[in-house]
């Protein structure tokens, strides 16, 4: 086979469609559906006392007013708590609307229905809502102390504790081995709270079919084929009578992954009672106030080192906050808590996290997912052992390396997908070694020289990671070849601009020999594929992708089978090339796959020229055999299912040169390198674009991004005016390599990508800042002010 795409810089196949204007998203359909606004409460904390409707009545155009007591049992119940734990004790999830206490501003409270959206924001404006205000508990350590509750029925605000420990090889636990280490460290660190912004909010679009009582949701959502299972459990309905459909998405980062949102539900429950199209789109404040956010922890770090830096002994106590409710479980605080050791063998480890409700939004994943924190606790520890010990930042890490002959690698600890943590391959030494000559490690100290005398201040940083990506349970994959010779390629996990239209079909055109331009993919739409997980976690290449090579190769196989009675060879001797089935070496004894598929499907009708050659009396299907072995569906197609063993572990290294300015105290980011090891490169500028996409929203929250909340549980920052993200003046150029260790764990060898880029920004920035200033960080993100405190408080 010489039509091999896997591995090149093809140019993304979506991208003049999106660019040019005809993407597809929710709030492009259902123009003259219903529309549907929330009165959502303003209060972070309160009892509802009464709800009046009745100046909302006389409005024009208005169709329907829901609260809580509207809903039928089984809308009106909680939403699921989606990844129980057994150290979830306290799982708390929202009602669709709330019931009789609200927990964070921005908690709907009644859903209005009206023929536009417009009319139903001036119904939902007269609505009046009487409250009881109850205390705000804002903030980790005010939810610490337990002294007022958010849940009446969770003491001291504790929903989860989880301790997990690895003893040394001597057998000591991590406090023995820090106290019997020649050297001891300990400090706190902090990192704020941020959350996706993607461009396109969440929203929800449902037509109901009474006719056939069928119901079409469109959303703009991570997980199609859940958000089905969501809809058809909480309404009711047998799962084969929804569809849903994720057409473009607009970003997604995580945010979008919780399933069902209060209005995935509610929307299609409307369109059904109300037998038309209902839709509602999500503004940006309420993007800001009710969809979810990410990132907040406290941490405090105890660690014992011998001379050489070599970690004896690593103790972490995480306290991390998760807002009002846990939909999504405790997976951020137990991906920081195993992420935590990135590429390192620490001697002993003893992580103890506490998940924490506080009267705040709640907290999911965002693009990194609790691994920027992880990541930070980690390097900041490297950086502080090299300070003390008078080291070269990068002694540090090498003496602490896994070593290449070391994997597959143990941590000993349980990862996010409930499987032992261990690393399948990697090579931590090398890519030191690239990342150091990619920026220019050794050389800088004349560089930083050259910058002193002119004046100015400027740091050197750097920050290795490791990412658990490719988790389970599952995805799948289908695959059809048609009469025309195209190559027809479904999965179910749904697509935000990663780019997965071109690289599945690069997989598939290398699979089949095809040209790529005859083949196409459709992801997200569970009239196609109906069962899959969905996009997050670095997963889809991983899943989706082996996946679809594993269904191509079904339909491979049985494509040669088929030529080979036609061309009267061994199916052994033949290959495709190009859109041909040929025997090896007699490029004259072919035929193309198009016909193949015609044969695989033996026909009574002619519809056209190709399908009359597989009719009765064309002679080239004789009736007297099958076209296909027995017990074979007719058609060239095929469907499989990749589920793995455990995760993948991608990894990487980034540094910085940052230059802070000795008045203003503005941080400027001067050169940017990352080197990254995802396995092999199903296509190497794509990998590259998400690396830089998540280096800019590692930007955004290392100096730019954060959720600012006051005591009353109010947040201050809830628009663009006032949350600060980096424009593309903020984020330098970024130099990339790649390291290609492949996976043993799949059929293609490779790892995940997503979320790379983001992982260790705030780790690499603060270490290059420390480096500038001689003062140092704790702390995430650092804003010119905050570096200007900082200075002010060293200054003795």
């Amino acid at each position: 086979m010489t039509t091999k795409l896997f591995g090149e810089r093809v140019q993304r196949r979506e991208d003049r469609r999106l660019i040019t204007g005809q993407g597809r998203y929710v709030d492009d359909l259902g123009r003259e559906a219903l529309a549907a606004a929330f009165v959502r409460s303003p209060h972070a904390h309160a009892r509802i006392r009464d709800i009046d409707v009745s100046a909302a009545v006389d409005v024009d155009g208005l169709v329907a007013i829901y609260t809580w007591e509207d809903l039928p049992e089984r809308v009106r119940d909680p939403l699921p708590l989606l990844i129980p734990h057994p150290a979830l004790t306290h799982g708390r999830t929202a009602y669709p609307l709330a019931r009789d206490i609200v927990r964070h501003v921005g908690e709907p409270v009644v859903m209005v229905v009206a023929r536009d959206r417009y009319l139903a924001e001036d119904a939902a404006a007269l609505i009046e809502v009487d409250y009881e205000f109850l205390k705000p508990v804002v903030g980790i350590e005010e939810a610490a102390h337990g002294t007022h509750l958010v849940h009446e029925d969770v003491p001291g605000n504790l929903g989860a504790h989880l301790v997990q420990e690895v003893p040394s090889e001597r057998g000591l636990g991590a406090a023995e081995a820090i106290d019997a280490a020649p050297h001891t460290l300990s400090f706190r660190l902090d990192f704020e709270r941020s959350a996706s912004m993607p461009l396109e909010g969440r929203g929800v679009y449902a037509r109901w079919d009474s006719d056939d009582r069928s119901l079409r949701v469109y959303s703009s959502t991570q997980t199609s084929t859940s958000v089905r299972m969501a809809i058809a459990s909480k309404l009711g309905l047998p799962l084969p009578s929804v569809e849903v459909i994720a057409p473009d998405v607009g970003g997604g980062f995580g945010v979008k992954i919780v399933h069902p949102w209060p209005e995935e539900v509610l929307v299609p429950w409307a369109a059904m009672l109300l037998g038309q199209e209902v839709k509602w789109t999500e503004d940006r404040r309420e993007h800001f106030i009710s969809s979810a956010h990410e990132r907040a922890q406290v941490q405090h770090v105890r660690v014992g080192f011998d001379d050489q830096g070599r970690v004896l002994g690593l103790d972490v106590t995480i306290m991390h906050d998760h807002g009002a409710y846990t939909p999504y479980g405790i997976i951020v605080p137990i991906i920081t808590a195993t992420q935590l050791l990135g590429p390192y063998r620490i001697g002993a480890y003893r992580v103890e996290f506490s998940s924490i409700y506080t009267n705040t939004v709640q907290v999911t994943p965002y693009r990194g997912a609790g691994r920027p924190q992880g990541v930070f606790c980690m390097e900041r520890t490297m950086d502080r052992i090299a300070a003390h010990l008078g080291l070269d930042r990068t002694e540090v890490r090498a003496a602490n390396f896994i070593q290449p002959g070391d994997f597959p690698y143990d941590q000993g600890l349980i990862f996010q997908d409930g499987r032992p943590l261990i690393y399948d391959s990697g090579d931590y030494p090398e890519s030191l070694r690239m990342i150091k000559e990619l920026i220019g490690w050794d050389g800088f100290a004349e560089l930083r020289a050259q910058a002193a005398a002119e004046g100015r201040r400027i740091g050197i940083g750097l920050g290795c990671y490791v990412e658990g990506t490719g988790v389970g349970p599952y995805e799948g994959g289908h695959v059809q070849v048609t009469s025309d010779g195209r190559v027809h390629v479904s999965t179910g996990l749904t697509s935000q601009g990663q780019g997965h239209e071109t690289v599945f079909a690069q997989i598939a055109a290398t699979e089949l020999g095809v040209p790529l331009e005859k083949v196409s993919v459709v992801t997200g739409d569970t009239r196609r594929f109906g069962y899959a997980v969905g996009t997050f976690a670095s997963r889809a290449a991983v899943m989706s992708g082996n996946a679809i090579a594993l269904a191509c190769r079904k339909v491979r196989d049985k494509a040669l089978r088929i030529a080979a009675e036609a061309l009267e060879a061994d199916p052994r001797d033949l290959e495709i090339e190009d859109g041909l089935v040929r025997v090896a070496g007699n490029p004259g004894a072919s035929i193309p796959l198009a016909t193949v598929a015609v044969l695989s499907n033996p026909l009574r009708y002619a519809f056209d020229e190709e399908t009359k050659r597989a009719t009765q009396f064309s002679g080239a299907a004789p009736m007297d055999r099958p076209p296909v072995d027995e017990g074979e569906e007719p058609g060239l197609e095929g469907r499989d299912y990749y589920s793995p063993v455990r995760s993948t572990f991608a990894s990487g290294m980034h540094a910085a040169i940052v230059e802070t300015d000795p008045d203003t105290a503005e941080i400027r980011i001067l050169r940017y390198a990352v080197v990254h090891d995802c396995g092999r490169l199903i296509n190497p500028m794509i990998v590259e674009g998400q690396i830089h996409g998540g280096v800019a929203q590692g930007v955004g929250g290392a100096l730019y991004e954060r959720m600012v909340y006051d005591n009353h549980g109010q947040l201050l920052n809830a628009s663009f005016m006032d949350f600060l993200m980096p424009y593309a003046t903020e984020v330098p150029f970024i130099e990339t390599a790649h390291l290609e260790t492949p996976s043993p764990l799949n059929p293609l060898g490779i790892k995940g990508a997503g979320e790379a880029g983001v992982i260790p920004v705030s780790a690499v920035i603060a270490s290059a800042i420390e480096d500038a200033e001689g003062i140092t960080i704790d702390r995430m993100p650092i804003s010119p002010s905050d570096l200007h405190d900082l200075r002010h408080r060293a200054t003795p």
